[in-house]
């Protein structure tokens, strides 16, 4: 989808606003002219309450003028907005009010924005035709809230790109810097941070998974510029990431449906592109136990007025982790490409990752007649040395956007993915108290093929005192996969004390070459209503979807194909109470694939129905200027599974739907720096989760659903050290109450805490800039099982912590 501001023609998604601004300068100048009477005659402007950089940026759009902007000097600072008829200096001194702010010339038609203090040279904006505002460093969309970690703008899809304080949505986007500063290798290591989110499968496993608001979320279902389905299945490296969006809530209208259904929120990732400023950057790496690597990140622009860009970013990184004879290689290169002009916005990116894991890990299945097993015993790799998982995956995206006036704009994008992957694997089913399961090897492969296609319009009017912005979109998702393999002779394993078996080499059963495909389409129409100069908006909107799914079996056709659609409405209303509280609510819904059996259960890979997720959602957002606070209540429902209790010894209990869970919870979120040279990152989630009209005459309604933990919390700091120049400390905590394991709730896994330190320190060495970091995960070096699954059950098992493990890495600048 792409990325547009409210009331705010001619803007751009994936570029930066300063260097649009210069091609337009050097492109209409002699326009000037003309614009003497422009700046002197009234028309009528609608500039909402907001933070005093976002207002200017409205007006400035709205009028037809230039403007630069030092983000520092509106930082913190707000306006209560206008409406009405002014001239655009009468609308210009009307918002720089009071600000201890004036505007003074940097050319023969440039503008700058000045302390009031330095006016000596300060005037009226003169007679000028320039189109756009500069926000140097960074496109208004990336400005970064107080603090750096967090970008007050996001893309929201269908809804264009909104300020956090006019989103009826809960939604936080992490910078590159958190990115960088995190030493995030893959996303489950930035979505630590989040409280919301949760990472359900081992950081040394085959991949990755995450729940959302207790729901699952997987790889699949993070999308790529809006794109749904293009990153890597089993891990996405954070290289490539210049933001990361965060939604919290089902994600059908703004997106549409994702590949797997995920409803507890979304991820998407915001491809980096070049700036004005030349970039130039080396990381070189370390990981224990012994895995190094380096990172280059090289973005240029050049041609007439900059229209061009090209940034580049690569990674390679090899060696053993902490976990005996497990290695991780991987490899990344990501080529972003860009094109802008005063009207048309064009960019491409390609990709490949590849990714290699010996002895991955495997989550923890518990049978019937075992209890918990115990986490703080469990100190070795009890994955076979012989286990392995290779992934190999190729992406490309095309977008493009095209302003046919100043309040209408046409918009378009296709993408694609490629993906091979290979694993032999066992599962560790623990048969008793003394830790035995029987290791069952198995190779698998699985190769993918995704085609995308999203295409829309989006339209600016009035009707009297209502303002809108209507939005109508189209997509179009297909993905088509083969899942082949085979199985080996069993053998004993021991999850305390394992011991190396040799590698199978034999099977004794070759599994069904299951083939499927996905085709999802859907159309979108949504349209927020501002009233009250903007400060009520009202955003009304519907999809209609379709899914349809069919599977063959050895070349057979399968049962469980469908074919289904459902016309899915939502709405979301604002209200900007004053300048720093807004207060929200919304309802969504929306169709979501249906659930896939695991291979831990009789009905293996059959493909379930649709079903109908729904939530009703509000909250609160104040923002103090340098530190902000968000709060929300929200409940969801969706259909539950289970995967039925086995009826004998070595007979797999088989997959089904059984009843609904309802989420009920709350959360609150803080970012900012409160105090000059310290910020802080995190919240808490209160989530009651509950079962209803379950199996069995529902014997366990009103227990709490699997691996959804009552409490999560998280609270990151940073200190700058007064004494030191370019030191900061850092820390994190993060924290989840208990879980269960099945819908009985008969078996449980203890709260567990982990605390992360670390510093960095930033200095020039004559023109290159060095930035240090050390970052100490885990330092307790605490031993706990982190999640009890999937919490739709579709993957069950236990999670165990990441040991101890040290981060380092330096980045030069040139």
């Amino acid at each position: 989808m792409p990325s547009l501001t409210r009331h705010r023609p001619r803007l751009v998604s994936s570029i930066s606003y300063s260097t649009v601004c210069l091609s337009l300068m050097l492109g209409l100048g002699a326009m000037a002219p003309l614009a003497a009477h422009a700046q002197t005659a009234e028309r009528t402007f609608s500039v909402p309450a907001s933070s005093l950089g976002e207002a200017l940026s409205r007006f400035a759009s709205q009028a037809g003028v230039s403007l630069s902007v030092d983000p520092a000097l509106v930082s913190g600072r707000s306006t209560p907005g206008l409406s009405g008829t002014y001239s655009v200096d009468e609308g210009f001194m009307r918002l720089l009010q009071g600000s201890g702010l004036s505007l003074q010339p940097v050319g023969a038609q440039a503008y700058t924005l000045v302390p009031a203090a330095d006016d000596a040279g300060a005037m009226e904006i003169a007679p000028t035709a320039i189109t756009g505002v500069t926000l140097p460093s960074e496109s208004l969309e990336g400005e970064r809230y107080a603090g750096g970690q967090v970008a007050r703008r996001s893309s929201q899809g269908l809804l264009g790109s909104r300020d956090f304080m006019e989103s009826p949505l809960s939604m936080t986007t992490y910078t590159s810097e958190a990115v960088k500063n995190n030493q995030a290798r893959t996303l489950a290591d930035l979505t630590a941070s989040d409280p919301a989110v949760r990472s359900t499968n081992p950081a040394g496993g085959r991949f990755e998974q995450f729940t959302i608001r207790g729901f699952s979320l997987f790889n699949s279902d993070v999308s790529y510029g809006g794109l749904y389905g293009i990153m890597p299945t089993y891990s996405i490296d954070m290289e490539m990431a210049d933001r990361v969006d965060i939604l919290r809530g089902p994600t059908q209208l703004v997106n549409g449906i994702s590949p797997r259904g995920s409803v507890g929120g979304g991820i998407n990732l915001v491809p980096k592109r070049a700036t004005d400023k030349p970039i130039t950057e080396f990381t070189g790496t370390y990981a224990s136990d012994s895995q190094v690597g380096g990172a280059v990140d090289v973005g240029r622009r050049f041609g007439e007025d900059n229209r061009f860009g090209v940034r580049f970013n690569g990674v390679k990184q090899s060696g053993d982790t902490e976990w005996d004879h497990q290695k991780v290689n991987r490899e990344m290169a990501v080529l972003g490409l860009d094109f802008r002009d005063e009207r048309l916005r064009l960019s491409m990116d390609v990709g490949h990752t590849e990714r290699d894991t010996d002895a991955p890990q495997e989550r923890v299945l518990v049978s019937d007649a075992a209890p918990v097993p115990r986490a703080s015993d469990v100190r070795h790799n009890y994955a076979q040395a012989w286990t392995k998982a290779k992934t190999s995956d190729t992406f490309g995206a095309l977008r493009g956007e095209y302003d046919i006036d100043d309040s209408l704009m046409v918009y378009g994008a296709v993408g694609a993915r490629k993906s091979n992957h290979d694993f032999v694997r066992h599962n560790v089913s623990i048969l008793n108290a003394a830790g035995d399961f029987t290791i069952q090897p198995r190779d698998f492969t699985r190769d993918e093929d995704v085609r995308t296609v999203n295409a829309g319009v989006r339209k600016w009017f009035q009707t009297g005192p209502v303002s809108h912005e209507v939005n109508l979109a189209a997509d179009y998702f297909s993905m088509d996969f083969e899942n082949g393999g085979g199985r080996y002779a069993n053998r004993p394993g021991n999850l305390y004390n394992p011991v190396a078996t040799p590698e199978p080499t034999v099977r004794t059963r070759t599994d069904a070459k299951i083939y499927t495909e996905n085709r999802f389409s859907g159309v979108a129409l949504s349209d927020t209503m501002g009233f009250l100069e903007d400060r009520v908006l009202l955003t009304l909107g519907a999809r209609w979807q379709r899914v349809k799914v069919d599977d063959w079996e050895n070349g057979i056709k399968g049962e469980t194909s469908y074919d289904e659609e459902k016309l899915s409405p939502s709405v979301g209303v604002l209200f900007k109470a004053t300048d720093q509280l807004s207060l929200y609510a919304n309802y969504m819904e929306g169709l979501s694939q249906g659930k896939i059996a695991p291979s831990t259960s009789s009905n293996e890979d059959d493909i379930f129905p649709p079903f109908i997720s729904r939530q009703l959602e509000a909250g609160a957002k104040y923002d103090m200027g340098k530190f902000a606070i968000t709060a929300a209540v929200f409940r969801i429902k969706q259909p539950a599974y289970e995967t039925g209790d086995a009826p004998g010894p070595g007979i797999r209990g088989t997959f089904g739907p059984s009843g609904k869970r309802v989420n009920d919870g709350i959360e609150l979120n803080v970012f900012g720096e409160p105090i000059d040279g310290f910020r802080l990152l995190g919240g808490v989630m209160y989530i009651d989760s509950n079962l209803e009209d379950t199996n069995n005459g529902g014997a366990t309604d009103g227990n709490r659903a699997p691996a959804t933990p009552e409490y999560n919390a998280n609270l990151g700091a940073e200190w700058d050290v007064p004494a030191v120049q370019g030191l900061t400390l850092t820390a994190r905590s993060m924290y989840s109450s208990s879980q269960y394991l099945d819908q009985a709730n008969t078996k449980e896994i203890d709260s567990w805490t982990r605390y992360d330190v670390g510093a960095r320190y930033a200095f020039k060495v004559d023109e290159t800039d060095v930035t240090l970091r050390g970052t100490v995960e885990n330092v307790a070096n605490s031993r706990d099982w982190i999640s009890a699954g999937a919490s739709d059950d579709s993957e069950p098992g236990l999670t165990l912590a990441t040991p101890r493990t040290f981060v380092l890495s330096a980045t030069l600048g040139f």
